[in-house]
């Protein structure tokens, strides 16, 4: 039978469980283990779409078209595991489901109530994942435990123990030691009562990681274990790591967690030799040069909002030896205060997808000073978009040329709505979504491809309106990438410029610590070889 590993957390929320989760993943399937994940949200909305980035971080999307939380983009960073629908389960798309049926008279007459139809349902999305080709399902709940929305989730995963037995559950739960600096105490409290809300509820956790600022005592641990009804060894420390989150693993196997698992479940124990993650964390820690690139965006305060886009420039630059510094630039600074102010002495500079009105003009800026400076420019999504009304308005001359997201009346509409979209009325899961193949026909992207045809992943409504195809192109904007099936343009490019590549497509979201993706490595190698550039003629001068 397939086991289950749920992972809660308490005291507080962000204390990196998806992380811990996508850890934990890698090194099951270093065991050899067939791993699937899936994140259970407590929030009411379907989904996130259409959230509000401030409020939750990036949208992550998967193949299948699924817009999911962005702990799904660390699952598949960190494992090889599938994730399809399944993976991301919310209280809004449970209730959705249990009202549906009952409309349709599907409980025939019962009085539907959390127990036991809500929590049926999310039994039924965590059995979703089980099968005879999956050893572990690890289950990560939302929120923090003592939360109202998440009771009927941590009802649920009680029950299920039950359900399937005891000897092919386990529970991990997620807690912090506050450190008072005033006094140098690590403080326990919060963690016994956090374990002690579970216990209420009928939960007894099998292992503790415990996030913490300071090396855990062998005496904390022993008081830990004491009040919370942990073995001592199941005490786990997740100190918060020097580097980089790519650490989390290494630190988590080196205590022995991988070996305290398979042995709860009755895994076979076998060794666990990540090579190539070792390597990722060693190139992080002794790259032969630094870089810096600009992220020009409109969420820019938080760094969840550009999460896979950071961890992507990440990747390029361990796949290039460099270390990559982030200058974060909002856009509404760049329309104030001019490109050459803000981005001056950047060696790269990417947009990134969005959506709106707000900062447009100063994405517009970004990309007219990286095409003019002959800066190594990445557009993604919006960043492409940008790049075409950049170039409409300031080579080929349409003037006020714009995209009618942001104004229907412009007279050059270079970026227009698709057809598919024009009847739309509901926002969420409307959009262009998900993995679709893109004939890549020359230019930068197909060298960093190697290859003619790919599969990438979307999400967005407006296109580059074909109808400005051949004007762009004769002011130097080509288009070197399309949907293979449909007349749509993925891919444009200034063959003149050393790296001036822009997509409507998220490439973000199939790079991988241990892979980069071609266009992020092909990217940072022209911003080094800029930097090189500059470091030369200055040294002339």
């Amino acid at each position: 039978m397939t086991k289950h590993i749920f992972i809660t957390g308490g005291v507080v929320s962000s204390l990196g469980k998806g992380l811990t989760t996508a850890s934990i993943g890698l090194l099951l399937e270093s065991r050899g283990l067939r791993v699937r994940i899936q994140k259970l949200d407590p929030y009411l909305n379907v989904d996130p779409g259409t959230m509000n980035p401030f409020q939750h971080g990036e949208v992550y999307v998967l193949d299948d078209g699924t817009e999911t939380d962005l702990d799904l983009g660390h699952y598949e960073r960190f494992t090889n595991a599938p994730m399809s629908r399944a993976s991301n389960i919310t209280s809004g798309r449970i209730y959705s489901e249990v009202i549906r049926k009952e409309r349709a008279g599907e409980y025939l007459g019962e009085t539907v109530q959390v127990i036991p139809h809500i929590t049926d349902a999310i039994k039924q999305g965590i059995h979703a994942l089980a099968g005879p080709d999956v050893d572990v399902v690890l289950t990560e709940i939302g929120g923090t435990v003592g939360d109202i929305e998440s009771l009927p989730f941590v009802e649920a995963i009680r029950q299920f123990r039950l359900d399937v037995g005891p000897e092919n559950v386990l529970y991990i739960h997620m807690t912090l030691l506050p450190y008072l600096r005033a006094n140098g105490e690590m403080k326990t409290k919060p963690t016994q009562q956090s374990v002690g809300k579970l216990r209420e509820i009928g939960i007894q956790p099998d292992i503790l990681i415990c996030r913490c600022e300071q090396p855990i005592t062998d005496d904390l641990k022993k008081k830990i274990s004491l009040f919370c009804n942990v073995e001592t060894k199941a005490v786990i420390e997740e100190k918060d790591v020097d580097f980089s989150i790519y650490e989390v693993p290494l630190v988590l196997r080196d205590q022995g967690l991988d070996k305290l698992i398979a042995q709860r479940l009755h895994l076979a124990p076998k060794d666990c030799p990540i090579p190539d993650w070792e390597r990722v964390v060693e190139t992080l820690k002794h790259p032969t040069t630094e870089i810096e690139i600009a992220v020009v965006g409109k969420y820019i305060e938080l760094q969840d909002s550009y999460k896979s886009i950071y961890e992507s420039i990440a990747h390029a630059g361990i796949a290039n030896h460099a270390r990559v510094k982030i200058r974060r630039v909002n856009a509404e600074k760049v329309e104030k205060l001019g490109p050459e102010t803000t981005l001056a002495g950047v060696h790269g500079i990417l947009v990134p997808g969005g959506f709106g009105a707000r900062g447009v003009e100063g994405k517009i800026n970004a990309s007219q000073w990286a095409r003019e400076q002959r800066i190594p420019y990445f557009g993604i999504c919006y960043g492409m978009q940008m790049a075409v009304i950049d170039v409409a308005r300031h080579v080929a001359g349409l003037a006020d040329a714009d995209t009618t997201e942001n104004n229907e009346r412009t007279p050059h509409p270079v970026i227009c709505l698709l057809d598919s979209q024009q009847k739309v009325v509901d926002k969420g899961g409307t959009m262009r979504l998900g993995a679709q193949p893109c004939r890549v026909l020359g230019g930068h992207a197909r060298a960093a491809y190697g290859q003619s045809v790919v599969s990438e992943r979307h999400r967005h409504r407006y296109e580059f309106n074909p109808a400005y195809r051949e004007i762009l192109a004769k002011a130097g904007l080509v288009v070197t990438g399309v949907h293979d099936g449909h007349d749509l343009a993925e891919i444009v490019e200034i063959p003149d410029h050393p790296w001036f590549v822009a997509v409507q497509y998220h490439p973000e979201f199939k790079s991988k610590p241990t892979k980069a993706h071609p266009l992020f490595a092909g990217f940072i190698r022209a911003a080094l070889a800029h930097a090189r550039e500059a470091t030369t003629t200055a040294a002339a001068r």
